[in-house]
């Protein structure tokens, strides 16, 4: 029995009215896609509240991104005078999206802005969203049009190839690459 997640974006500018300066976000033992996601759509909500643009409209593109990432559901807890808690239907996450292991980094060409890949698992094609996790420079998430496999331009990258891509950033062996692909929750 768990309950769902405490998310108080489509409240946020009650809770600064009511005096707080501190919020609390949870990560522990969460994925970095998971802090990133999370504290960028807070830090944009407090920004929005602050500045006189806070409004449905961007609440629920906030919570369109929250729900992409690990969640059991959403509720704003008992701030509004709720008097029972709020339990989720089903075990783990409710994400509309979730990564899929792809391979690992190995060398960064900086002169052209490339990184190359080792293809462990699974496949990945032309068009796919991909994910790299680095402990450099937390998480990387973009669009991949344009794949190099094994030194010629392919559509599809599967176990056993080399594969580059366009990256903004220096990549290494600590790198992870990862697919991100819809759930059956969207």
């Amino acid at each position: 029995m768990s309950p769902k997640d405490l998310c108080t974006i489509d409240i946020l500018d009650q809770v600064i009215q009511s005096g707080a300066t501190i919020l609390k976000i949870e990560g522990r033992g969460k994925g970095p896609e998971y802090v990133y996601t999370v504290t960028k759509a807070y830090r944009e909500a407090v920004e929005s509240v602050q500045n006189g643009t806070y409004n449905r409209e961007k609440i629920e593109e906030w919570k369109e991104e929250l729900s992409k990432v690990y969640n059991r559901g959403f509720w704003e807890g008992y701030y509004l005078g709720r008097k029972l808690g709020e339990w989720t239907p089903d075990p783990g996450s409710a994400a509309t999206e979730k990564k899929v292991y792809i391979g690992k980094g190995k060398n960064y060409y900086s002169k052209i802005r490339v990184g190359e890949f080792v293809v462990e698992s699974g496949q990945l094609k032309a068009g796919d969203t991909v994910l790299i996790s680095s402990p450099d420079f937390g998480i990387l998430k973009e669009k991949v049009d344009r794949l190099v496999v094994n030194g010629l331009d392919a559509e599809t990258a599967a176990k056993g190839d080399l594969l580059t891509i366009p990256c903004e950033r220096k990549i290494s062996a600590k790198d992870k690459l990862y697919k991100i692909v819809q759930t059956s929750h969207a």
